[in-house]
């Protein structure tokens, strides 16, 4: 379950035209357990595999009962809890659907149907260094100088707010940022209240990061970007092929507009 977000952000990017359901269950309790979360699981992941939901998705528990479960597209979903058995949300979203024990499908969201005429074609590389990292008050510039003298060719900060960090003073990011773009490396910011939508536009903080070369990834998870840069890197060598890319639509990693419903679902 730690990863399992990571998963399924690495499936849907690395299977492409996906013409059938591709499911990824789990338990957060285990089998041997009363309270174990893994039959109504199991059940409900079958029933989405026989279903015409040709996305990859995470299906578990909706809530801390047996009640139901939902299907989450992987691209937006978060494991958000140590240890309830409904960990997994959607984020910034809704549930593809909530799936009963006895095969019901309640639909929510629209989403990419079966289609047996499409072929698919894996594209499985991965570019290594790539690093994730939250920014935070008094982090240290030599963060960013570190990953550009190690010649990573991607990084993706969690920023505050609308997409802020430190840009002036002892802790400013912004002259080590430069000169990693400088150098080629792809520099995004994603949210790290994980809910909302990232604005260059808003502050002149955001506006003079965005004119040195940062990615502001809108509504993305940071680890939906991290995994999409990676992937990116691991398919492109153009560079800037790459930066445009990062802001494309692959698997509805981007919501082009957020519902105030859709917060805390």
């Amino acid at each position: 379950t730690d990863t399992l977000h990571y998963i399924a952000s690495a499936l849907s990017f690395m299977l492409p035209n996906l013409n059938k359901p591709v499911v990824l269950t789990c338990a957060q309790r285990s089998i041997d357990r009363g309270s174990t979360d893994a039959l109504l699981n199991l059940t409900c992941s079958c029933y989405i595999a026989l279903s015409d939901i040709a996305e990859v998705t995470i299906v578990s528990h909706g809530t801390t009962s047996d009640d139901y479960c939902f299907c989450l597209r992987g691209t937006k979903a978060r494991k958000m809890h140590t240890s309830r058995r409904d960990t997994f949300r959607p984020i910034n979203t809704k549930p593809i659907a909530t799936v009963f024990e006895d095969g019901k499908i309640k639909f929510w969201l629209d989403y990419n149907k079966r289609n047996d005429k499409k072929k698919v074609k894996a594209m499985p590389f991965f570019e290594e260094k790539v690093a994730l990292i939250k920014w935070h008050p008094n982090a240290d510039p030599k963060l960013i100088e570190f990953f550009r003298k190690e010649k990573y060719k991607g990084v993706v900060i969690e920023a505050t707010g609308f997409g802020h960090i430190a840009i002036e003073g002892k802790y400013s990011w912004f002259d080590e940022i430069k000169k990693a773009v400088e150098k080629n490396m792809v520099v995004c910011f994603a949210p790290q209240t994980l809910y909302g939508r990232l604005n260059p536009n808003v502050y002149s903080t955001g506006r003079k990061l965005k004119e040195s070369g940062v990615i502001y990834l809108k509504d993305m998870l940071p680890e939906t970007a991290y995994i999409k840069l990676c992937w990116l890197l691991g398919q492109y060598k153009d560079v800037e092929k790459v930066k445009e890319l990062m802001l494309k639509n692959f698997s509805n990693e981007i919501n082009e507009r957020l519902s105030e419903k859709d917060f805390l679902v």
